[in-house]
Protein backbone atom coordinates (compact mmCIF):
# COMPACT_ATOMS: atom_id res chain seq x y z
CA UNK A 1 0.00 0.00 0.00
CA UNK A 2 1.20 3.51 -0.76
CA UNK A 3 1.30 6.06 2.05
CA UNK A 4 0.28 9.54 0.90
CA UNK A 5 3.05 12.14 1.00
CA UNK A 6 0.64 15.04 1.62
CA UNK A 7 -2.67 16.36 0.35
CA UNK A 8 -2.20 17.32 -3.30
CA UNK A 9 -5.22 19.62 -3.23
CA UNK A 10 -8.65 19.93 -1.69
CA UNK A 11 -11.39 21.08 -4.06
CA UNK A 12 -14.65 22.88 -3.37
CA UNK A 13 -17.24 24.50 -5.57
CA UNK A 14 -17.38 28.26 -6.01
CA UNK A 15 -19.92 30.69 -7.41
CA UNK A 16 -17.41 32.82 -9.37
CA UNK A 17 -13.82 31.63 -9.93
CA UNK A 18 -12.33 35.09 -10.53
CA UNK A 19 -13.97 36.63 -7.46
CA UNK A 20 -12.94 33.61 -5.37
CA UNK A 21 -9.27 33.89 -6.42
CA UNK A 22 -9.29 37.63 -5.73
CA UNK A 23 -10.97 37.17 -2.32
CA UNK A 24 -8.44 34.57 -1.13
CA UNK A 25 -5.59 36.70 -2.50
CA UNK A 26 -6.85 39.89 -0.85
CA UNK A 27 -7.97 38.51 2.52
CA UNK A 28 -5.74 35.48 3.17
CA UNK A 29 -2.70 36.38 1.03
CA UNK A 30 -2.95 33.17 -1.01
CA UNK A 31 -1.15 33.10 -4.34
CA UNK A 32 -2.96 32.09 -7.53
CA UNK A 33 -1.16 28.93 -8.69
CA UNK A 34 -3.02 27.53 -11.68
CA UNK A 35 -6.21 27.62 -13.75
CA UNK A 36 -7.57 24.72 -15.80
CA UNK A 37 -10.66 24.98 -17.97
CA UNK A 38 -12.30 22.15 -19.88
CA UNK A 39 -15.50 21.49 -21.80
CA UNK A 40 -15.56 17.82 -20.78
CA UNK A 41 -14.81 16.23 -17.40
CA UNK A 42 -11.54 14.28 -17.89
CA UNK A 43 -12.48 11.40 -15.56
CA UNK A 44 -16.05 10.83 -16.80
CA UNK A 45 -15.90 12.45 -20.27
CA UNK A 46 -19.24 14.10 -19.50
CA UNK A 47 -19.85 17.38 -21.31
CA UNK A 48 -19.74 19.89 -18.47
CA UNK A 49 -17.62 23.02 -18.91
CA UNK A 50 -15.81 24.21 -15.81
CA UNK A 51 -13.09 26.50 -14.51
CA UNK A 52 -10.79 24.86 -11.95
CA UNK A 53 -8.56 27.29 -9.99
CA UNK A 54 -5.77 26.45 -7.54
CA UNK A 55 -4.52 28.62 -4.66
CA UNK A 56 -1.37 28.35 -2.56
CA UNK A 57 -2.51 27.66 1.02
CA UNK A 58 1.08 27.53 2.33
CA UNK A 59 3.40 24.68 3.21
CA UNK A 60 2.82 22.84 -0.08
CA UNK A 61 -0.94 22.79 0.48
CA UNK A 62 -3.26 23.71 -2.35
CA UNK A 63 -6.88 24.84 -2.10
CA UNK A 64 -8.84 24.49 -5.32
CA UNK A 65 -12.27 25.55 -6.55
CA UNK A 66 -14.55 24.58 -9.43
CA UNK A 67 -16.91 27.04 -11.09
CA UNK A 68 -19.67 24.99 -12.75
CA UNK A 69 -21.88 27.34 -14.80
CA UNK A 70 -24.20 24.62 -16.15
CA UNK A 71 -24.96 23.03 -12.77
CA UNK A 72 -27.82 23.95 -10.43
CA UNK A 73 -27.04 26.69 -7.88
CA UNK A 74 -24.73 25.78 -5.02
CA UNK A 75 -26.32 24.41 -1.89
CA UNK A 76 -25.17 22.91 1.35
CA UNK A 77 -25.95 19.79 3.34
CA UNK A 78 -28.93 21.04 5.35
CA UNK A 79 -28.72 18.04 7.70
CA UNK A 80 -25.24 19.06 8.88
CA UNK A 81 -24.82 22.08 11.20
CA UNK A 82 -23.08 25.04 9.54
CA UNK A 83 -20.24 25.00 12.11
CA UNK A 84 -19.25 21.42 11.25
CA UNK A 85 -18.00 21.67 7.68
CA UNK A 86 -15.14 24.12 7.44
CA UNK A 87 -11.62 24.62 6.17
CA UNK A 88 -9.07 25.39 8.90
CA UNK A 89 -5.77 27.09 8.15
CA UNK A 90 -2.88 27.23 10.63
CA UNK A 91 -1.21 30.56 11.44
CA UNK A 92 2.06 31.03 13.29
CA UNK A 93 1.15 33.08 16.35
CA UNK A 94 -1.65 34.64 18.35
CA UNK A 95 -0.48 38.06 17.07
CA UNK A 96 -0.93 36.81 13.46
CA UNK A 97 -4.39 35.50 14.35
CA UNK A 98 -5.45 38.83 15.81
CA UNK A 99 -3.97 40.76 12.87
CA UNK A 100 -5.94 38.55 10.47
CA UNK A 101 -9.10 39.17 12.47
CA UNK A 102 -8.54 42.94 12.31
CA UNK A 103 -7.85 42.79 8.55
CA UNK A 104 -10.99 40.75 7.88
CA UNK A 105 -13.18 42.99 10.03
CA UNK A 106 -11.74 46.11 8.36
CA UNK A 107 -12.91 44.63 5.05
CA UNK A 108 -16.43 44.21 6.45
CA UNK A 109 -16.20 40.44 7.03
CA UNK A 110 -17.94 39.18 10.17
CA UNK A 111 -15.56 37.22 12.41
CA UNK A 112 -16.34 34.99 15.41
CA UNK A 113 -13.64 34.63 18.04
CA UNK A 114 -11.01 34.16 19.03
CA UNK A 115 -12.35 30.95 20.54
CA UNK A 116 -10.10 29.21 23.06
CA UNK A 117 -10.04 25.44 22.40
CA UNK A 118 -7.34 24.93 25.07
CA UNK A 119 -4.86 23.36 22.63
CA UNK A 120 -5.41 26.06 19.99
CA UNK A 121 -7.23 29.35 19.50
CA UNK A 122 -9.15 30.22 16.37
CA UNK A 123 -11.38 32.66 14.53
CA UNK A 124 -14.21 31.81 12.13
CA UNK A 125 -15.68 33.57 9.08
CA UNK A 126 -17.18 32.81 5.67
CA UNK A 127 -15.75 33.15 2.17
CA UNK A 128 -17.90 34.64 -0.63
CA UNK A 129 -19.13 31.16 -1.58
CA UNK A 130 -20.55 30.46 1.88
CA UNK A 131 -17.72 28.11 2.94
CA UNK A 132 -16.90 28.45 6.64
CA UNK A 133 -13.22 29.12 7.27
CA UNK A 134 -11.11 28.95 10.39
CA UNK A 135 -7.71 30.40 11.19
CA UNK A 136 -6.07 28.60 14.12
CA UNK A 137 -2.91 28.98 16.16
CA UNK A 138 -1.61 26.07 18.23
CA UNK A 139 -1.25 26.77 21.95
CA UNK A 140 -0.81 23.22 23.33
CA UNK A 141 2.16 22.29 25.42
CA UNK A 142 4.04 19.05 24.66
CA UNK A 143 2.46 17.60 27.80
CA UNK A 144 -1.04 18.41 26.57
CA UNK A 145 -0.33 16.78 23.23
CA UNK A 146 1.07 13.69 24.98
CA UNK A 147 -2.01 13.44 27.23
CA UNK A 148 -4.33 13.63 24.22
CA UNK A 149 -2.26 11.12 22.27
CA UNK A 150 -2.37 8.64 25.15
CA UNK A 151 -6.20 8.60 25.30
CA UNK A 152 -7.19 8.95 21.66
CA UNK A 153 -7.97 5.24 21.08
CA UNK A 154 -9.81 4.84 24.36
CA UNK A 155 -11.92 7.90 23.51
CA UNK A 156 -12.67 6.68 20.01
CA UNK A 157 -13.59 3.20 21.20
CA UNK A 158 -15.86 4.53 23.94
CA UNK A 159 -17.54 6.88 21.46
CA UNK A 160 -18.08 4.03 19.02
CA UNK A 161 -19.91 2.06 21.72
CA UNK A 162 -21.88 4.81 23.48
CA UNK A 163 -22.15 7.81 21.09
CA UNK A 164 -21.60 9.99 24.18
CA UNK A 165 -18.65 12.31 24.73
CA UNK A 166 -15.92 10.45 26.63
CA UNK A 167 -14.38 12.32 29.58
CA UNK A 168 -10.77 11.15 29.09
CA UNK A 169 -9.71 14.71 28.23
CA UNK A 170 -12.17 16.63 30.42
CA UNK A 171 -9.27 18.84 31.54
CA UNK A 172 -9.55 20.58 28.16
CA UNK A 173 -12.97 21.92 29.08
CA UNK A 174 -12.06 23.35 32.48
CA UNK A 175 -11.98 26.83 30.91
CA UNK A 176 -15.72 26.51 30.11
CA UNK A 177 -16.39 27.33 33.75
CA UNK A 178 -14.90 30.76 33.11
CA UNK A 179 -17.17 31.32 30.10
CA UNK A 180 -14.62 30.31 27.47
CA UNK A 181 -15.51 27.77 24.79
CA UNK A 182 -13.53 24.55 24.93
CA UNK A 183 -15.30 22.55 22.23
CA UNK A 184 -12.92 21.49 19.47
CA UNK A 185 -14.12 22.52 16.00
CA UNK A 186 -17.00 24.67 17.18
Amino acid sequence: MTTPLRIHHVAYRCIDAKKTVEWYRDHLDMGFVLAIAEDHVPSTHAPDPYMHVFLDAGGGNVLAFFELPNSPPMGRDTNTPVWTQHIAFKVGSLDELMAAKAKLQAAGIAVIGPTNHTIFQSIYFFDPNGHRLELAVDTATPEMNQQLDSVKWAMLNEWAETKRAPRHAAWMHANELSGQSGDIGT
